[in-house]
């Protein structure tokens, strides 16, 4: 298993870390198999979306901040449940398939760790499994 380590900067922010899954793939000579990206985090989670244009960030951000708003009445005594609520919706983990030693995605997908109650610092965990 590797760690790779997240410093956020902002509330909610989607950070890209295809590279890094590339760069662990790499690193651990796989050519075939799978990798799987875990967040251990209960507010922060992991999606696939459009890499290319930063406004698709910007969207996902804004439409989750609509759903789910920090000015709502919640339960939860933190004070954090919107961030709870965002990254169930996200998910907690990616597995992507590993062809020729390559992440394999399609054109404009990338891999990004999603935080909603930063900033601070994160871990994702990867795990990768040749076949």
């Amino acid at each position: 298993m590797k760690c790779i380590s997240i410093e956020t900067s902002r509330r909610d922010e989607m950070i890209d870390i295809s590279m890094e899954l590339q760069r662990a793939v790499t690193a651990a000579g796989v050519k075939d198999g799978l990798i799987v990206a875990h967040c251990p985090h209960t507010t922060a989670g992991l999606t696939i979306n459009e890499g290319t244009d930063p406004a698709v960030k910007n969207d996902l951000i804004d439409c989750l901040s609509d759903l789910v708003p920090w000015d709502r009445i919640y339960g939860h005594a933190e004070g954090n449940s919107p961030a709870h609520v965002k990254a169930s919706l996200m998910g907690a983990s990616v597995t992507l398939i590993v062809e020729d030693g390559r992440v394999v995605l399609g054109q404009w997908q990338r891999v990004f760790f999603c935080e909603f109650d930063g900033p601070r610092p994160r871990n994702v965990y990867l795990k990768l499994m040749a076949s």
